[in-house]
């Protein structure tokens, strides 16, 4: 199936073949010989004849498709060392890929000639002297009304200009220390206080508790033993005090809780 290709102008036969294989969308890698041999032929049996250099280019390359277009349809395969087939079309894939990056190539250089064009240098104009110029220092002058009473007044202003920049709210914030709560240790707690009281309210038994993340920690304690069903809790209305019943009549020591 033949199609239709309005070409815009091209350098040579690769560019020539390059222009077809973007115009159909055609991977380079998977050409098809006859297609794209058919196309090339179309469009050279249109140039003019008077330019022989250039045209013998074109015909040297038609020449070469027509030995690929009937290679391809030959029943005969090629294999290399290995016995994998041969694909006749690789020669021309990698003669394509090479010439596809030499003419990028070329658009590359050709903006960076184009941005070059943009840059201006100015010519030398300082002389020599000017240039090796230095200017002497007179440090006596430079420290001439400098006393040491005056040196301690600018330390002085500098350490105070210092201390300005300190914040003095968050300057005196304490570290926040993490707050290392056991949870296991807590649920073994709870256990022996429940062996010791059986019937006890929650608030009662978190009134030793030193911190507010122990106090949540003894809560999840709390319903760890739920699930090990070892303890029942009740609590007679909303914000009302927590009752705990400690069913069981041991303590699980750490090590099976763990396992468990």
């Amino acid at each position: 199936m033949s199609i239709s290709v309005k070409l815009d102008a091209f350098e040579g036969p690769l560019d020539l073949l390059l222009q077809l294989i973007e115009k159909n969308k055609i991977d380079i890698y998977d050409i098809p010989i006859v297609e794209i041999t058919d196309q090339y032929m179309e469009v050279i049996s249109g140039m003019p004849q008077e330019k022989l250099e250039e045209v013998s280019e074109f015909l040297v390359m038609a020449a070469y498709l027509l030995k690929l277009k009937s290679a391809t349809l030959l029943p005969k395969v090629e294999v290399d060392e290995e016995g994998e087939p041969i694909d006749i079309r690789q020669e021309l894939v990698e003669r394509l890929l090479e010439y596809k990056m030499f003419k990028y190539a070329s658009y590359e250089l050709k903006d960076r000639q184009f941005d070059a064009e943009k840059l201006m240098f100015k010519v030398k104009t300082i002389p020599d002297e000017v240039m090796d110029y230095k200017e002497e220092i007179d440090v006596g002058a430079l420290l001439g009304d400098v006393s040491l009473n005056k040196l301690n007044t600018i330390f002085k202003d500098l350490v105070k200009k210092q201390d300005d920049r300190i914040d003095p709210v968050r300057s005196k914030f304490g570290k926040i220390e993490k707050e290392e709560t056991n949870l296991y240790q807590i649920i073994e707690d709870l256990q022996v206080y429940g062996l010791a009281n059986r019937h006890f309210s929650f608030r009662k038994y978190i009134e030793s508790r030193k911190s507010k993340m122990e106090i949540i920690v003894s809560f999840l304690a709390i319903l760890e033993l739920i699930k090990m069903g070892r303890v029942n809790i009740h609590q007679d209305g909303t914000f009302e005090d927590i009752i705990i019943d400690y069913l069981a009549d041991d303590i699980v020591e750490l090590d099976e809780f763990m396992s468990s």
